[in-house]
């Protein structure tokens, strides 16, 4: 696909809602910008690969084939002659865009704009096998494929995937991916009767109904007590950290179109002690809560939910100072985490569930200890205890780093250090812990959250990772980047290898 061809499918978006934005403008947008300049160069299929083609030989075999396993796929044939690679992957619709689905829970998207065959995607000269692997036994360099079947490998690359504990939370079950399969035991609570969550696809869908269901509710609302609308945001690493509060601003911005949100009372309970990890981020997100008249209790964890009762307890926790003896019966103080029950009632939930590693991945030698994550050096991306394992995606085990952003950066890190490994060198990229939150905060509105380790906004001033302006802005053209840039950049450019 070329530049032109691009620009047309954005603009094309852009006609679908053109209460939001004209195509006029969209098109002024994208020729002048250089952050559009630079997505359409990163998306253009044929664009020149930025690493050269290399002679080394082995057989390299990829876990999963979602976004970070098919762009990895994806640069190494394009960089390695006579490449050898197999992907191993059983979901057909694996490669999905899975951030446009706060889109679709919120009207903006049908799920058909976001689903994508993995068959289609598969790059050219990469072998596929439509299975599951089952177990890994990276001592001796191979991997079980559905119980039986063994596949040896030279270099391993493992990019399987998050798990949606749904099942973490009491009154729940189900523990899925986020294409959802064989998800009938989470839907027998999740996506109907107030309760929902846009972890998936199916509850995505089911998420705009109930959007819907409370405008509808609000508006036939006769009494004094205002209904409530509950979001939450749970213990742990999050794909996506900022859907929980994207779904909460739409979802404001849906009963307000409506005439509605005076009679809707909107409360966020995330687990952490604040809106985001990075000071600057926080307090824009607490003035903008402030602003929609948001209410927000921090330190609560959702541990259970009462679907008949329409009940949600959390977790209310805080450290508190107590008091121990040593060895020697010398009194010394420590802080404890203590928590106790808080009931709250809803009308609506949106719930964000707890989330691990698969289980082949975490019980298995390159897994970790609570939640699984694979045990890899953060910058490098090679696995801790085998040097020809490498892990990418929601399933790496570094600080933050599991959105698209993320991977898109990841990718390229494994590529070249895999390259480097196989021809006898060091491996020498590194992976920053870049990361990018498009937080929208209503229809036609985004604040591009950009950061890394450091803790640093990457997305001001002259070094800007995108544009030199403050990222802490609620903007249009942020807007135009998340719905109509982003997803050609990711179907067309990452999938590529090229991005």
């Amino acid at each position: 696909m070329n530049k032109n061809e691009i620009i047309e499918e954005i603009l094309n978006e852009v006609d679908k809602h053109p209460e939001i934005m004209s195509r006029r403008d969209a098109l002024k947008y994208l020729t002048i910008s250089p952050l559009a300049a630079s997505v359409l160069a990163s998306a253009t299929v044929g664009a020149s690969t930025a690493v050269a083609s290399s002679d080394v030989t082995g057989k390299i075999v990829i876990v999963g084939g979602g976004l970070a396993g098919m762009s990895t796929a994806a640069r190494l044939y394009n960089t390695i002659n006579n490449a050898d690679i197999t992907v191993i992957e059983p979901d057909e619709l694996s490669v999905s865009y899975q951030p446009g689905q706060t889109l679709v829970a919120s009207g903006v998207w049908d799920i058909s704009d976001i689903q994508y065959k993995r068959d289609d995607y598969l790059p050219k000269g990469v072998k596929l096998i439509k299975g599951t692997v089952t177990a890994f036994d990276p001592k001796n360099n191979k991997v079980i494929l559905d119980g039986s079947k063994e596949i040896s490998y030279d270099q391993l690359v493992v990019a399987t995937g998050i798990m949606l504990n749904y099942a973490g939370i009491k009154g729940l079950e189900g523990e899925i991916t986020s294409a959802g399969k064989d998800n009938a035991s989470t839907l027998k609570t999740i996506g109907k009767n107030g309760l929902h969550s846009i972890y998936f696809q199916d509850g995505a869908v089911a998420t705009w109904d109930g959007i819907q269901e409370l405008v509808e509710k609000a508006k036939n609302h006769k009494g004094p007590e205002k209904l409530q609308a509950v979001f939450t945001h749970p213990a742990g690493p999050l794909k996506c950290g900022g859907a929980p509060k994207k779904i909460m601003y739409l979802t404001h911005a849906r009963l307000e179109e409506a005439g509605v949100r005076n009679k809707v009372e909107m409360t966020f309970y995330p687990n952490g002690g604040g809106m985001f990890g990075i000071k600057d981020y926080h307090t824009a997100i607490v003035e903008q809560f402030k602003a929609r008249d948001f209410k927000w209790h921090y330190k609560h964890n959702l541990v259970e939910v009462d679907t008949a009762t329409k009940t949600a307890t959390f977790a209310h926790w805080s450290m508190v100072e107590k008091e121990f003896l040593d060895e020697m019966d010398d009194p010394y103080m420590k802080k404890v985490k203590v928590s106790k029950p808080v009931e709250v009632k809803y009308d609506f939930m949106h719930v964000s569930p707890p989330m691990k590693a698969p289980d082949v991945v975490g019980k298995s030698e390159l897994g970790s200890s609570g939640p699984g994550w694979t045990t890899v050096n953060k910058k490098t991306l090679q696995h801790a205890f085998f040097t020809n394992v490498w892990s990418l995606g929601d399933v790496a085990g570094v600080p933050m780093g599991k959105t698209g952003g993320s991977a898109r950066k990841q990718y390229k890190v494994v590529v070249d250090n895999m390259i480097s490994v196989m021809g006898g060198k060091e491996p020498k990229a590194e992976y920053d812990g870049y990361t990018v939150c498009p937080l929208i905060t209503s229809i036609g509105t985004v604040m591009l959250a950009e950061f890394n380790w450091a803790s640093k906004k990457t997305g001001s001033g002259k070094n800007a990772a995108i544009l030199p302006i403050d990222p802490t802005q609620e903007r249009w053209i942020w807007w135009l980047l998340k719905v109509y840039a982003l997803k050609p950049m990711t179907i067309h450019g990452m999938l590529s290898g090229r991005a």
